[in-house]
């Protein structure tokens, strides 16, 4: 009786031709989102292949023409009979003003990003908020020129105050006599540039933690700085890495806002506080409209190293939050 039941139960019913149509109508609608985003994925490895040869052509030209070490030499004169050329004192320069600009900008973005989003009531939150993500996109020239007439005039008492007290580091030393436009005053400048952009992702960041994970830590009688400590930063930490990963391009290739606020020299000086230095994009700008041929394949070879060095931070970062299986936030 059992088989002969389960013989004659009847099929099921086969889809309706609407529920067939929209089947087929939703596989076709993956395909083309599919084929969109691997094109799209295709495409920027193509522009980025694009570029890198371009860059490589051209510097392998400059270089090869060059009568010095192209990345030890201090001079740059493309235009000399011999031409000679070289990047050491752009690659410190660049790397320096980054690094005091990541020193100063990230601690301190990362307590705004939390007292908005745990801290500020929401009333409060919400302008503060509101005014970050207006300072992200204020162009790159006004800071400059409010740097070039506020902030240079006035950090020559702070200056003073380094080289009295930190003088002994030989970093904070200052040698020469002349206003504040040195490599350290580019820092503070490039350090209150990114400050609004690695605050806007950190805050985002900060505010999708799950609230189960706060309320818990909570609820077993954490304060509310263990519970930042305990759930919100391991949760936001790769994020936070990745804001500060997007700050350090923009402070690598800012270009305007250095020109406007450095004195240009070839001298290599460990004392930040001195006049002089230059970093790659500011020595692009200032050189690219009087340089020769050679003189703009010398830019472009220096910009070779720019985007190298750009890749290299952003491809570190990437492995430190992919080694690192406590930044993902899975154990927060």
């Amino acid at each position: 009786m059992a088989s002969s039941i389960a013989t004659d139960t009847p099929p099921p019913p086969a889809p309706a031709p609407a529920a067939r149509r929209k089947q087929s109508t939703g596989r076709a609608g993956d395909k083309i989102f599919l084929g969109l985003s691997r094109g799209s994925g295709i495409f920027l490895l193509v522009v980025m292949a694009a570029i890198a040869i371009f860059l490589s052509i051209r510097a392998g030209i400059a270089i090869s023409e060059d009568q010095g070490n192209f990345l030890t030499t201090f001079d740059w004169n493309p235009a000399g009979q011999p031409p000679v050329f070289g990047i050491a004192v752009l690659l410190f320069g660049t790397v320096v003003s980054s690094v005091i600009a990541m020193a100063i900008a990230v601690p301190v973005a990362v307590g705004i990003a939390l007292f908005i989003s745990h801290y500020a009531p929401r009333k409060l939150a919400a302008p503060l908020a509101y005014v970050v993500d207006l300072l992200a996109a204020v162009p790159s020239i006004v800071y400059g020129i409010w740097g070039a007439l506020f902030l240079v005039p006035y950090l020559g008492g702070l200056n003073d105050w380094l080289d009295s007290y930190l003088g002994w580091t030989v970093l904070f030393e200052k040698t020469e006599v002349g206003v504040a436009r040195s490599i350290f005053t580019v820092g503070i400048l490039l350090a209150i540039m990114i400050l609004p952009i690695v605050t806007s992702v950190s805050r985002e960041v900060f505010l999708q933690v799950p609230r189960m994970n706060e309320e818990a830590a909570l609820a077993l009688g954490a304060t509310r700085w263990e519970v930042i400590r305990l759930s919100v930063l391991p949760f936001g930490r790769s994020g936070v890495i990745s804001a500060s990963m997007l700050g350090l391009g923009r402070a690598l290739g800012e270009t305007m806002a250095v020109a406007t606020v450095l004195s240009p020299s070839y001298v290599l000086s460990l004392h930040l506080l001195n006049p002089g230095g230059g970093t790659f994009a500011q020595n692009i700008a200032a050189k690219f409209d009087e340089a020769n041929q050679l003189g703009r394949d010398a830019l472009i070879a220096s910009g070779l190293v720019l985007f190298v060095l750009t890749l290299l931070v952003n491809g570190g970062a990437r492995m430190i939050i992919a080694r690192r299986k406590e930044y993902s936030g899975a154990n927060a």
